[in-house]
């Protein structure tokens, strides 16, 4: 089976213009975390789609689901936890809880603050996530990628041919995620900044999915403003650079 899992676990309020998590903050009439659920709905081949939300904001995620008439035949809403891998972990157990266990379940783990995903790069990861066992969504760095030791000089800088900047989904096979990280030992467990360095520090290879400029990460004021533009609303509140 294969299942969606939005991660919306934080709390937190990095752009300072509310005091709601980002992923509840509005693009037009609608909060960004709907807008994210609403385009991976339109893949019908998620069996169901879990939604990880922090405990603070379990009831008004269910809130908005009834407000914006989402169809919840589908879609489970549950704690996230402490960081985005305990978020996936959690979900994952959930999906267990549910489903049993199986080799053949796939998790597409996505940013709820993504909303402009593509049903194109959630087929792609699903079948990359079939063939593979594990993908990542990249797209080519366009910048000059610069290395610094310690924050004042350049350490290194690496060819940007061979560089590519992350995006979200990341997709998995769950038993085979699970197995690799019970291998990392506790030190490499607070090492981890997403789920595919899970794979990384196994050497496990991670296949590359071809993600798109629009598939931004709303984490700042500016990135709002882009989001605004994109989704064609007005900007919120007149906002100006972060």
């Amino acid at each position: 089976m294969i299942f969606g899992a939005i991660l919306a676990g934080g709390s937190g309020t990095r752009m300072h213009i509310s005091s709601l998590p980002k992923q509840f903050l509005p693009i037009g009439e609608k909060p960004i975390i709907i807008h994210t659920l609403e385009k991976m709905l339109v893949c019908h081949r998620f069996d169901a789609i879990f939604i990880g939300v922090h405990s603070s904001w379990l009831s008004l995620m269910n809130d908005l689901l009834e407000k914006h008439e989402i169809n919840t035949d589908k879609v489970r809403v549950v704690s996230g936890g402490d960081n985005r891998n305990d978020t996936i972990f959690n979900i994952i157990t959930e999906i267990e809880k549910e489903f049993g266990a199986s080799d053949e379940h796939i998790i597409v783990t996505h940013d709820a603050v993504r909303p402009f995903i593509t049903l194109r790069i959630l087929e792609q990861n699903i079948d990359a996530a079939l063939k593979n066992g594990a993908c990542d969504t990249v797209i080519p760095a366009t910048d000059t990628i610069v290395v610094s030791d310690n924050g004042k000089v350049i350490t290194d800088i690496p060819n940007r041919t061979f560089m590519y900047q992350g995006q979200t989904p990341q997709s998995f096979k769950i038993n085979l995620l699970k197995e690799l990280f019970e291998r990392l030992s506790e030190d490499e467990k607070q090492t981890l900044t997403d789920a595919c360095k899970i794979c990384v520090l196994n050497n496990y290879p991670v296949a590359l999915v071809n993600g798109d400029l629009s598939n931004i990460k709303i984490t700042t004021v500016n990135d709002y403003t882009i989001a605004q533009v994109i989704a064609g609303a007005e900007p919120f509140g007149g906002i100006s650079g972060d």
